[in-house]
C-alpha cells in the first residue's frame, strides 16, 4: 500500500505538468481574429418608413376602339382579293370582289322589266287621255241633250276604265323600280367593301374560297382609336369609377406610361374568375397596336412602406440585395424582396426593417465583410 501512495504521488504532478504543457502550446498555436478591411468615403443612411399611393394594378390587354368582322352578304366565289394583313384601308374602298354573274343577269331582267313598265304606262297615259277628252266632248253634248244618258254613260265608264288602268301601270311601273334597285343593290354585295377608315389585321380567306353570308373574310380595325380591357376583381370595383383618369403602363412602347380614361366598366361579371371588364380610353399613340399587354393603376389611398433607393441595390443574377451595416459597421449582403418604384426610390416588401442602416451606392464595389467609414 505504501508502494501504492508513493506511485500516486509522482505521477499526478507530472501530469498536470504535461497538460498544462499542452494546453501552453495550443495556445501559442491560435491565430489571432484578422482585422476586417476599412473602406472609407461611403454615403450611407438609415431606413424610414414613408406614406406611399396603394393602389391597384389591372392587367389587360390593348384593343381597337372600333372593330369589325367583315362578312359577304350574298354567297358566290371569291374572285380577287386586294388586301392583306397590314394595309391601311379607305371607308369605301373595295377589298374583296365576289362573283357577279347572277346578280348583273338579274340586273338586266329588272331593266327591261322596267322599260317595259315605262312603256306601258306611256301608253296607259295617251289612253286616258283620249278618253278624258272624249268624255269632256259627250259632256257637252249631253249637256245639250244631244246624245243619250246610254251614249254618255259608256264614255264615262270607258274614262274610268282608262283611269284605273293608268293607276295600275303606274303600280307596275314603280313595282319594276324597287326590283331593278333590289337587283342593284344585290349587285353591290358582290363588292367587299371598308366599312371605315383602318387597318386589316386578319385576312381569312383567298380568290376561289366560296363566300357566305356571315363568314367572315377579314378583320379591320380603325386607326388611331385604343383602349385597355382590364380585369378587376369583384372585391376591388369600388375603387373604380367612371370617367376617372388613370396611369396605364404599356412596357412594349418607347414611352410606356401615360393617362387613359376609364370609359365603360362592363356590368356584368365573369362567372369563372368573378372578375368585370373595365375598358379604358387611351390617347393617340401611332406606336400603339392591338393586342399589347398594359397595366392600369388605380388608387386605393395611401399606405406606410419602407422606401430605398435604387441606387443601393445591387443585383446578383435575378436577385436584388443591399448592403447592411451592423453594430460594428460591418456589411454584410442581404437579399431582400422588392416592389414598386416611386420616382428615385423603390419600395422594400420584405428583408429589410426600419432604424437598420445600409449603403445608399455600392456601385460595382464588393462590400461584403468589410468595415465602413461613413462618408
Amino acid at each position: 500500500m505504501n508502494h501504492n501512495i508513493s506511485l500516486r504521488s509522482i505521477l499526478i504532478p507530472l501530469l498536470v505538468t504535461a497538460a498544462g504543457a499542452l494546453s501552453g502550446c495550443s495556445s501559442e498555436r491560435q491565430p489571432a481574429p484578422a482585422t476586417p478591411e476599412t473602406v472609407r468615403n461611403v454615403s450611407v443612411l438609415s431606413v424610414q418608413r414613408a406614406d406611399v399611393p396603394d393602389l391597384l394594378e389591372a392587367v389587360g390587354t390593348v384593343r381597337a376602339a372600333q372593330t369589325s368582322q367583315l362578312a359577304s352578304q350574298m354567297m358566290g366565289n371569291i374572285v380577287e382579293v386586294r388586301v392583306h394583313e397590314g394595309d391601311r384601308v379607305r371607308r369605301g374602298q373595295v377589298l374583296a370582289v365576289i362573283d357577279d354573274a347572277q346578280p348583273r343577269a338579274a340586273v338586266e331582267r329588272a331593266t327591261a322589266a322596267a322599260g317595259a313598265a315605262e312603256q306601258g304606262l306611256a301608253a296607259s297615259d295617251s289612253d286616258l287621255a283620249l278618253a278624258q277628252s272624249t268624255l269632256k266632248r259627250y259632256q257637252n253634248l249631253y249637256d245639250r241633250k244631244s246624245v243619250s244618258p246610254q251614249e254618255f254613260d259608256e264614255v264615262k265608264a270607258r274614262f274610268q276604265a282608262a283611269l284605273a288602268h293608268r293607276d295600275m301601270m303606274q303600280a307596275g311601273q314603280a313595282q319594276a323600280k324597287a326590283a331593278l334597285a333590289q337587283a342593284h343593290t344585290s349587285l353591290s354585295y358582290s363588292r367587299v367593301l371598308a366599312p371605315f377608315d383602318g387597318v386589316i389585321t386578319e385576312k381569312k380567306a383567298d380568290p376561289g374560297t366560296l363566300a357566305s353570308p356571315g363568314l367572315p373574310i377579314f378583320t379591320i380595325e380603325g386607326l388611331g382609336r385604343y383602349r385597355l380591357e382590364a380585369t378587376v376583381n369583384e372585391s376591388d370595383l369600388r375603387y373604380v369609377r367612371v370617367g376617372e383618369q388613370v396611369p396605364v403602363v404599356v412596357d412594349a412602347l418607347e414611352l410606356p406610361e401615360r393617362k387613359g380614361k376609364v370609359a365603360q366598366i362592363v356590368p356584368a361579371a365573369d362567372s369563372a374568375s368573378r372578375s368585370f371588364l373595365v375598358k379604358i380610353e387611351l390617347p393617340a399613340d401611332p406606336q400603339m397596336r392591338s393586342g399589347l399587354f398594359g397595366r392600369a393603376q388605380f388608387s386605393r389611398g395611401n399606405r406606410s412602406s419602407v422606401l430605398i433607393p435604387r441606387t443601393a441595390v445591387v443585383e446578383r443574377g435575378q436577385l436584388q440585395g443591399i448592403y447592411v451595416l451592423d453594430l460594428n459597421k460591418i456589411a454584410s449582403l442581404r437579399y431582400v424582396t422588392l416592389g414598386r418604384t416611386a420616382g428615385a426610390d423603390v419600395e422594400v416588401l420584405a428583408g429589410l426593417q426600419e432604424g437598420e442602416r445600409l449603403v445608399a451606392k455600392p456601385a460595382d464595389l464588393d462590400l461584403n465583410g468589410k468595415r465602413i467609414e461613413v462618408q
